[in-house]
């Protein structure tokens, strides 16, 4: 086993924390370890949603400030007021389809958010600095192989270039000033408080509502899956144990065809397989991801625990004993959103 560095967090800086991987991990957190306080930085952008922490707006360990990581003097001031001795950066534009429609923004905030928070992790003393990224920004596999840490760099989509470039930058500024930084690149993930543009809640929504699931091309497309709270607590390792300037693949050893995901979340659900409607390909679709994580599972004895079967199923209870709450994530600008994805392919 490779040496591994010990830190111990007091008080991070959780940003984005208000969004799907991020109020899990925040979650996690204050349940996990009782001696640490959490600050979430959050510009509660569509896919930001109090709601999702309002389980925990209470403890006195939690801390929420509404900013945008593109507001350099906000970080640092969030930063240094708090007395922050780590960052787990998840705050980013997310989604493929909205970058292919917009890609401003997620260079706005994903180049340019990133770079404002490394500047003030250096600012405040050479913070503890966990990047969170996607293995999307390797590109695309054929039929057989694995992204390891070692795969060169090659995104595909205005999203993935942005999350290729803040990996570079935080790599970058390990080399340049030794600011402790740590990358991690995780399969998709899928779970409770997902926004329903992403494929899973999307699917079940639907399903829920007797409405067409959209597959983009003929479904064939393969991803792995990784449950949320499986992520969260390789996120928690690779923060405290994780090497300094070394990069941590994160995957569930689920792949599966985007097809298949799809009928087994109508199978759970009880519904019929003709409410799959076959659209326009998205632009640049990648065929394949599949993620080695065996230098995470070596270095760190992470390995995931929720198989896709299992996660699925606690998936799909959630969203349906959370109806309420989905109902108001999906009104106003959703329709409008999902309009423009969807109308006429």
């Amino acid at each position: 086993m490779s040496e591994t560095t010990a830190f111990s967090p007091r008080c991070v800086l959780v940003t984005g924390g208000a969004g799907f991987i991020g109020s899990n991990f925040v979650r996690y957190v204050l349940a996990q370890h009782r001696d640490v306080r959490v600050v979430n930085l959050d510009n509660l952008t569509y896919a930001g949603n109090l709601e999702n922490l309002a389980d925990v707006s209470g403890d006195a360990r939690y801390r929420f400030v509404r900013a945008d990581i593109c507001d350099a003097d906000a970080v640092l001031e969030t930063c240094r007021e708090n007395g922050v001795d780590s960052v787990v950066h998840f705050a980013a534009e997310s989604h493929v389809d909205r970058s292919i429609v917009g890609p401003t923004a997620f260079v706005d905030t994903n180049v340019g958010g990133t770079l404002n928070l490394l500047m003030a992790a250096r600012k405040c003393g050479d913070l503890r600095f966990l990047q969170v990224g996607t293995d999307e920004v390797y590109g695309s596999l054929g039929a057989t192989g694995y992204f390891t840490e070692e795969t060169p760099l090659d995104p595909h989509s205005p999203y993935s270039a942005s999350k290729a470039a803040a990996d570079h930058l935080a790599s970058a500024f390990y080399h340049t000033y030794g600011l402790p930084v740590v990358i991690t690149r995780c399969s998709n993930n899928y779970g409770p408080y997902q926004f329903p543009e992403k494929m899973i809640p999307l699917m079940i929504n639907n399903a829920r509502q007797g409405k067409p699931l959209p597959v983009y091309g003929d479904g064939s497309n393969v991803r792995d899956w990784l449950y949320v709270e499986d992520h969260c607590r390789a996120l928690w390792m690779a923060l405290t144990r994780g090497r300094p300037g070394r990069a941590y693949n994160i995957g569930g050893n689920s792949e599966r065809t985007n097809l298949e995901v799809v009928k087994a979340i109508l199978r759970h659900m009880g519904r019929s397989e003709s409410l799959i409607t076959f659209v326009k390909d998205r632009p640049g679709h990648d065929f394949r991801y599949a993620i080695d994580a065996g230098r995470i599972r070596d270095e760190l004895g992470w390995t995931p625990t929720v198989d896709f079967e299992s996660g699925l199923a606690r998936t799909i209870e959630w969203y349906l004993g959370h109806a309420t709450w989905l109902d108001h994530i999906t009104s106003g600008a959703y329709q409008k959103y999902y309009e423009e994805m969807y109308a006429g392919r």
